[in-house]
């Protein structure tokens, strides 16, 4: 059974979901994105596209907003892997909190720019908090599109190394964030 709280050997209940939930919807808000761009005016999804791509951003950032502080607050597992693959896997996820934030918060400038809050599925709307000038609405968005090519880009990186890990090192890295019990070393008995 998987605990609420990160241990040393494996990542908890919470982090596990969020890492998953999290990674699947920026996955999807990219996607939309990017299928949003080809749209023409007369076609159904050029409205209901941004609505859906605006709410659900808003959903992941209370994600991110979460799990910040929940990362600070438990427990790391011990990393595996070589010295040069510790430090790269630290690196990697420093990388993907800093672009999830940068994203985020330029794909909400984006359609507040003008003083308007985002509708969240008719729940909530978030207010917006400043207003921007066309030149610095340009720039939010052109910073919103780099970094999530960035993000994504890392994001597949990161997933290789998983399963490099798992298949070629045969270690636990990949097993910790199933929630699968992970070992305290290779599943293959060899060190690396």
């Amino acid at each position: 059974m998987v605990s609420i709280l990160n241990t040393r050997t494996g990542y908890g209940l919470v982090a596990i979901a969020l890492h998953w939930v999290m990674a699947l919807g920026i996955f999807f808000l990219f996607g939309l994105g990017l299928y949003m761009t080809d749209l023409d005016y007369y076609d159904a999804w050029y409205h209901k596209g941004p609505d859906l791509h605006k709410a659900l951003g808003m959903m992941v950032l209370l994600m991110l907003l979460v799990r910040i502080p929940w990362r600070l607050a438990n427990l790391r597992p011990e990393p595996q892997g070589r010295p040069w693959e510790q430090q790269a896997a630290r690196w990697m996820h420093n990388s993907h909190y800093l672009l999830m934030t940068v994203v985020l918060i330029t794909g909400y400038l984006i359609p507040t720019a003008k003083g308007e809050g985002v509708d969240v599925f008719g729940l909530i709307e978030v207010p917006s908090v400043m207003r921007l000038s066309g030149p610095q609405e340009d720039l939010a968005g052109w910073i919103h599109w780099l970094s999530a090519w960035i993000l994504v880009v890392l994001a597949v990186l990161h997933a290789l190394a998983a399963y490099k890990h798992h298949f070629v090192d045969k270690d636990d890295t990949l097993l910790r964030m199933i929630g699968r019990k992970a070992s305290s070393g290779p599943r293959n008995g060899t060190s690396t």
